[in-house]
């Protein structure tokens, strides 16, 4: 019922059909992104390509192992309808033939078994000034404001900026995460899906908001902060440009995070909740 394919098994032109076909379709599963992000993945696929789930690996040790790749939020399964009874085969499939460290399902995916879930925050297709009337918070739309003095510009991804950007961007230690991380920023630029929307305070760069730019969707990948001018408000700034431009005709995600204090700053634009679930092992479970 259920066929593990290695990379060089799968028909990518069917692949590529189940996704564009999906209810459920998303950045993330993508061949050429997948490829980016992971290099060693395979699908698992229900009878002729009428459900797929893509499956990252990694080796240690010589053991391969499921986990999910640096900047890939959701995977799961993808296919015309969301159905359970074919959730529940892949999952008892993943579980039972996997070292299973981190996979997250998508936001579409239901199961019979409860699994834990994240949070995720998007805002859909709105009317920007109603959106901003009715949904943001009151203090979000007095922070917004009084940013009003500072000045939006989309800029290229060069030297000069992707220097501000390593300098500033927090949360990754290592380097080859950084690595990967402008790796990564050079293959959205190369397929024109990157969008680096910044504010400035007169001629000086202060806040870059690293956006990936998809037919239907922006989703927020970083918000890189120069934090000598934070009480100029430069994100809230920025995040209330990006709505004014672009929310009449493509959703926002805020790609999601479980830290407080961001998922009230998320909240605080009219964002909804949109939870995934994952499975992830008791190991790293602990760890977390």
């Amino acid at each position: 019922m259920i066929r593990r394919l290695k990379y060089h098994e799968v028909d990518f032109q069917k692949y590529t059909k189940c996704l564009e076909n999906s209810v459920q379709k998303n950045w993330y599963a993508r061949k050429e992104v997948l490829d980016e992000l992971s290099g060693n993945w395979e699908v698992l696929v229900y009878e002729d390509y009428k459900a797929v789930l893509p499956v990252p690996l990694k080796k240690k040790f010589g053991i391969n192992f499921v986990i999910m790749p640096l900047f890939c939020q959701q995977l799961g399964v993808f296919s015309e309808k969301d159905d359970v009874v074919i959730n529940d085969y892949f999952l008892r499939f993943l579980k039972k033939n996997y070292i299973v460290f981190l996979y997250s399902f998508n936001q579409h995916n239901s199961f019979s078994e409860g699994l834990s879930i994240k949070k995720n925050y998007t805002i859909p297709v709105s009317d920007y000034v109603i959106l901003r009337r009715k949904k943001y918070f009151k203090g979000r739309k007095s922070t917004a404001k009084c940013a009003q003095h500072l000045i939006y510009r989309e800029i290229e991804l060069n030297q000069e900026h992707l220097s501000f950007i390593e300098k500033h961007f927090k949360g990754l230690k290592k380097e080859t995460d950084i690595k990967k991380f402008k790796d990564y920023l050079n293959f959205l630029h190369h397929n024109k899906s990157l969008k680096l929307c910044a504010a400035y305070l007169d001629d000086k760069l202060i806040n870059v908001a690293v956006v990936v730019d998809e037919n239907t969707q922006l989703s927020l990948l970083a918000l890189i902060n120069d934090e000598n001018y934070k009480t100029e408000n430069g994100p809230s700034f920025l995040i209330d440009r990006i709505l004014n431009i672009y929310i009449h005709q493509k959703k926002f995600n805020f790609m999601g995070s479980n830290i407080r204090g961001i998922e009230v700053f998320f909240k605080s634009f009219g964002a909804e909740l949109r939870a995934y679930p994952y499975l992830q092992s008791k190991i790293l479970e602990k760890l977390s």
